[in-house]
């Protein structure tokens, strides 16, 4: 099938060329970088002012070094995060959108892992401070289990309860 312009429609749902599924992909994955970044950007500025607390001093070597990757981490996310915006301004006059979206694509899912790490890895620092060790692991652990539990299962969960057309499978046995 084609279209007005004489391309190829390839998703004759939408009613799309490969060139607008780029597109529009691209621009979803945006949105979703914006809302990574915000957050990957609060979590590294409440750790670069850290240093300059009057307790961090009282740090021990472990604190320090679970505090020192996460700046790391939290530097690497923000370079991440602005890596396919660095491949969409090199290559998007190339034609390549189909590409840059997928190799972007890729990019975002590693920076999810990274972004959950960091959550809970701050998260726990916070706690090994406050309260004590045990519980830092234990907030780390917690929140990497509900991390997976809402990015992998639930997502999963709601992929086989659907079609692919988007329509639940119970809604469909009920009509």
């Amino acid at each position: 099938m084609k279209s007005a312009d004489g391309d190829h429609i390839i998703d004759p749902e939408r009613q799309e060329t490969r060139e607008q599924q780029a597109d529009r992909n691209w621009s979803e994955l945006l949105q979703e970088m914006r809302v990574m970044e915000t957050g990957t950007q609060i979590l590294a500025g409440f750790l670069f002012t850290l240093p300059f607390q009057q307790r961090f001093g009282q740090l021990d070597d472990i604190q320090r070094i679970v505090y020192l990757i996460l700046v790391i981490l939290a530097a690497v996310l923000t370079v991440l995060l602005l890596t396919p915006i660095g491949l969409h301004r090199t290559l998007f006059r190339q034609r390549l959108k189909h590409e840059i979206v997928e190799r972007s694509a890729v990019i975002v899912r590693i920076a999810l892992i990274g972004a959950a790490v960091l959550a809970a890895g701050t998260a726990s620092l916070v706690f090994d401070v406050v309260v004590g060790r045990a519980a830092g692991i234990t907030v780390l652990l917690v929140l990497l289990i509900v991390v997976g539990l809402l990015w992998l299962a639930y997502p999963a969960l709601v992929g086989r309860k659907s079609t692919p057309n988007g329509v639940r499978a119970d809604a469909e046995e009920g009509s």
